[in-house]
C-alpha cells in the first residue's frame, strides 16, 4: 500500500471520530496543559509504557480534545504531548490500523483506487454492468 499523506486529506478531523488510547502518564501530562477535554476508561493495559491506559472519548463520541473548529487542542498546544496513537495513525506499529479504512478518508480513497484498478483488470466480457435508462 502507498504511504498515506495526511496533508491531503479533505476531512481532517475524520480520525478523531472515537478518540484514541494514551498512556496514564501521558495524559496527566496534557491534563496539566489546562486544556478543555477529559480522559475516560482507565484500563490495565501492559503495552502501555505505565501499564494503563484511557481514552480521550466517552463511549462512541469523538475525542473530547477535538477543537470546535475541528482542530486537536493538544496540537495546537505541544504537539509533543500529543498522544502517540494519534501521531501515529493510520499506521499502529509500523502496519496499517485495523480501523484505518473506517477511520481515513485517505486510506477509503486508496482502497476505491485499488478496487476500482481490480475490476478494470477483469475481463471486460465478465464484468458487471449496471444499466442505464
Amino acid at each position: 500500500m502507498r504511504t498515506v499523506d495526511c496533508l491531503k486529506c479533505r476531512q481532517k478531523n475524520s480520525c478523531c471520530d472515537f478518540g484514541a488510547w494514551t498512556d496514564l502518564e501521558e495524559a496527566k501530562k496534557i491534563l496539566s496543559l489546562g486544556l478543555k477535554g477529559d480522559f475516560y476508561h482507565l484500563e490495565e493495559d501492559k503495552d502501555f509504557p505505565s501499564g494503563y491506559k484511557v481514552g480521550t472519548s466517552y463511549e462512541d463520541n469523538h475525542c473530547s480534545f477535538l477543537t470546535l473548529e475541528g482542530l486537536c487542542a493538544i496540537h495546537k498546544v505541544d504537539y509533543n504531548l500529543k498522544p502517540a496513537h494519534c501521531k501515529e495513525f493510520p499506521y499502529e506499529n509500523g502496519k496499517l490500523s485495523p480501523f484505518a479504512d473506517v477511520l481515513c478518508s485517505q486510506v477509503k480513497s486508496i482502497l476505491r483506487l485499488r478496487s476500482g484498478l481490480m475490476v478494470s483488470a477483469v475481463e471486460p466480457s465478465k464484468r458487471k454492468t449496471k444499466k442505464t435508462g
